[in-house]
């Protein structure tokens, strides 16, 4: 299974940016997904999962109300719709995964990680 992320760029603060995450095998369609963030002297953080249907997501504190997480299982396509963009939201993107149809924040969830796309949030 391979993950090809895209979408991340540079915006300043209060802009938009929309990442998506291809899935390379329809298996994924049964899977929970999710998203995670890692910016420089940081530790990876979860941002959002969705379950293999797209009908339970969840977030991370620091995005709710400002970030949404769908997927489009007959494309194997992933997205993250970014509005509101902070400096702090300044990281590199994974997609990911998950071993099982629904997950949530834990790394250990997942199986199956993208390369990352960066975005940069200018102040």
């Amino acid at each position: 299974v391979q993950l090809q992320a895209s979408g991340g760029g540079l915006v300043q603060a209060g802009g938009s940016l929309r990442l998506s995450c291809v899935v390379s095998r329809r298996t994924s369609s049964n899977n929970g997904m999710g998203w995670f963030r890692l910016a420089p002297g940081k530790e990876r953080d979860f941002v959002a999962a969705i379950s293999w249907n797209g009908r339970y997501t969840s977030y991370a504190d620091s995005v709710k109300g400002r970030f949404t997480i769908s997927r489009d299982n007959a494309a194997n396509t992933m997205y993250l719709q970014m509005n509101s963009l902070k400096p702090e939201d300044t990281a590199v993107y994974y997609c990911a995964v998950a071993r099982r149809a629904v997950a949530g924040p834990g790394a250990d969830a997942y199986n199956y990680w993208g390369q990352g796309t960066l975005v940069t949030v200018s102040s």
